[in-house]
């Protein structure tokens, strides 16, 4: 394992529900302190303060404040699933308001801390878990994004595999990028236009 890699593992991985609660409290603990004070203020003393633990019982789990954003940006991809992918209208007719689920999933996902979301984005170094857990998400959102784009009887594009992976890629990047500094644009007005531009590239609008 390469020595950047190593500093991001995880030192232990919980094997009991006590030490399980432990790093669950840390991640928790973690995102409260990034959030309220910045990456670089967020020192792993006061993620340990704020988890009601010791300093070395902090480092038991986890060897640096990187390890422990790391691993919040693992879980964070691994939760962005698409919630409705099997309940949605596949009837003629239906292709913006299913495109509009796929949007608004992206921004739900998203939703819950722009601050530490932002930090997530601009400072979480890469470990191989991350890699390998958003090439997983990938492949998995664009499999979904595929499936319903050859079973809904308004698409008209040429390549499916390279439409799903345009629309995948081109909602996730700009929801990540909206809800991370969600003063730039309305909410409202982001999920309208974005659905407005999908729906006219697979219905094929001139």
């Amino acid at each position: 394992m390469p020595s950047a890699d190593r500093r991001l593992q995880p030192r232990r991985k919980p094997r009991q529900a006590r030490a399980e609660l432990t790093r669950e409290r840390i991640l928790t603990a973690a995102a409260h302190v990034f959030g309220e004070y910045g990456y670089a203020a967020g020192t792993t003393n006061r993620i340990a303060e704020r988890a009601r633990i010791s300093i070395g019982s902090l480092y038991q789990y986890f060897p640096n404040k990187d390890a422990i954003l790391a691993e919040l940006l693992v879980r964070h991809i691994e939760r962005g699933t698409w919630t409705q992918a099997d309940q949605l209208d596949l009837s003629a007719g239906s292709l913006e308001a299913t495109v509009r689920t796929l949007v608004r999933d992206a921004i739900d996902n998203h939703r819950d801390d722009p601050q530490l979301l932002r930090i997530m984005i601009e400072e979480a170094s890469f470990s191989q878990e991350l890699r390998d857990t958003i090439d997983r998400h990938g492949r998995r959102r664009v499999g979904e994004v595929r499936d319903f784009l050859a079973r809904h009887p308004d698409v008209r594009v040429r390549d499916l595999d390279t439409a799903a992976e345009l629309i995948v890629f081109t909602v996730e990047t700009n929801a990540h990028k909206l809800m991370a500094d969600p003063r730039t644009i309305p909410v409202e007005t982001f999920e309208n236009e974005l659905v407005d531009m999908v729906t006219r590239y697979l219905r094929g609008d001139q």
